[in-house]
């Protein structure tokens, strides 16, 4: 079925067995997380609430807690369908030639298909609230015992460039201060950050709307690292394979998805800052209190009985290890663009994401891993990569035990290790200042002549293809 909302979405998963209602009275305060933990952390069905405490709404979580479900969510049975799908759209190119054009005509017709589509109203206004509102009356959680308090966590967050007009949709957590005021969580190298910089610059107030509870593709394109001139909801046209109706706001210049559940709409105040945080965070630790801008509610606009799409992380594996997975598939084709020589790349969840990638490449000449190591710390969100791994292209990225095996066999510390300094990650503890730090490279590649490597390489113990051959047909019979 097509997947046009966040409830056709859980529809989808209740048709295949992947939904789990709990009708159980429960607190939106940490019980909520520490079921929910539990259930992502076996494998376990996507959640919705009914009966939450202090609210009306239902709480729908654990929805991409496993690669299925985030697969199901796309629209595809393999993530390679993903990487293809991104591999086609860049890889246009002009027509040379009258039979090109004709070639062309049906892609062009698919490419204005993916484009939003400005509608008069959608479901998100089926309910408007233009004072006396809360969003207290939402079912917030409070995820981690140390948390400053509640957070929404899977919130869309829709700005605009002050100057040029350029859209942005990007995910930051909001901590809820009281009814009508939230922290704004953007790191300071994320668009969204960019934007609010470029709004004091003018003294101009930054027009914000957020949205909760969403089509799976409009989420998803919400966290990619994509560039800063491409608009969000085009990618999830892309990923959906038709444009995203989108609705005006009621207080704010602003579009946002027409089907949304939730809308808040409302400022960031240019000036303001309040103490925001700690906050357990996806790294597995709390991310600690500091200033962070201020986000004033202005109206709120929701669907009738709305539900409320949240997630938790900590340690992982989380739901968003999942979407992660994701997020690498797309990542490949926009870094080949860059790097052909890339073949693979693994972000694995226990590296959370920025902490490590693996990087498999076609080595052409000497001192290529390490040219690989700078060109990705030197593109755009993949600086944050505290650890770069660099092998050969016969090893395979996605096995973790063939990644170790070959890597520990191959470097030598001393020759093989190098380091950098420069951003790192806004949650990264360890880091000696805030968002600066080290970061290191590993060349675990095959070691060249040419690259100062005097000694005989030896060969991978690998058995011959004729008695692999012969074992395979014989095998059955040395069973009887």
């Amino acid at each position: 079925m097509a997947i046009s909302d966040l409830r056709d979405f859980i529809e989808l998963l209740n048709e295949k067995g992947e939904l789990h209602v709990i009708k159980e009275k429960v607190s939106p305060i940490l019980e909520i997380t520490e079921i929910a933990d539990r259930v992502v952390k076996e494998g376990g069905p996507a959640l919705i609430f009914k009966n939450v405490e202090g609210s009306k709404f239902p709480v729908f979580i654990n929805g991409f807690g496993t690669y299925d479900r985030v697969k199901l969510a796309l629209g595809i049975s393999d993530f390679k369908e993903l990487e293809e799908k991104i591999e086609n759209f860049i890889k246009l190119e002009e027509p040379r030639n009258f039979l090109d054009k004709i070639k062309f005509l049906p892609r062009l017709n698919d490419m204005g298909k993916i484009f939003p589509k400005l509608k008069k109203s959608g479901k998100c206004k089926e309910v408007i609230k233009k004072k006396d509102f809360s969003i207290l009356d939402f079912p917030i959680l409070k995820c981690w015992p140390q948390d400053g308090g509640r957070f929404i966590t899977f919130p869309l967050i829709f700005s605009k460039d002050p100057i040029s007009g350029k859209k942005n949709c990007g995910m930051y957590r909001l901590q809820v201060f009281d009814e009508n005021t939230t922290g704004m969580h953007w790191q300071k190298h994320k668009d969204g950050a960019e934007n609010y910089r470029r709004s004091k610059e003018i003294n101009k107030r930054m027009e914000v709307a957020v949205t909760i509870g969403n089509d799976p593709a409009v989420l998803f394109a919400s966290i990619l690292p994509l560039p800063k001139d491409v608009n969000e909801m085009i990618f999830a046209g892309l990923i959906k394979g038709e444009g995203v109706e989108m609705v005006k706001c009621e207080t704010v210049d602003i579009e946002v998805p027409a089907n949304s559940e939730i809308v808040l709409e409302g400022y960031v105040d240019n000036e303001e800052l309040r103490e925001e945080g700690p906050f357990g965070d996806h790294t597995g630790f709390y991310s600690l209190e500091d200033l962070y801008p201020v986000f004033h509610i202005t109206c709120i606009t929701h669907r009738k009985n709305p539900i409320y799409h949240t997630t938790i992380v900590g340690k992982p594996p989380m739901e968003d290890c999942f979407l992660g997975k994701g997020v690498e598939r797309v990542m490949l084709p926009l870094m080949k663009m860059q790097l052909p020589e890339i073949v693979d790349i693994n972000m694995p969840c226990e590296g959370v994401f920025h902490n490590l990638m693996i990087v498999s490449i076609k080595k052409r000449y000497p001192g290529h891993a390490r040219k690989i190591m700078n060109a990705i710390w030197g593109m755009g969100q993949a600086m944050f990569t505290k650890c770069i791994l660099v092998v050969d292209d016969d090893v395979n990225v996605q096995d973790l035990k063939e990644v170790a095996w070959v890597s520990f066999n191959n470097i030598d510390p001393k020759r093989d290790v190098m380091f950098s300094e420069g951003p790192v990650d806004s949650l990264d503890h360890a880091s000696p200042f805030p968002d600066f730090g080290s970061k290191i490279g590993v060349d675990a590649t095959k070691k060249w002549d040419s690259e100062g490597f005097g000694r005989k390489w030896p060969d991978k113990i690998e058995m011959s293809e004729d008695i692999i051959d012969l074992v395979n047909k014989k095998w059955k019979n040395y069973w009887k």
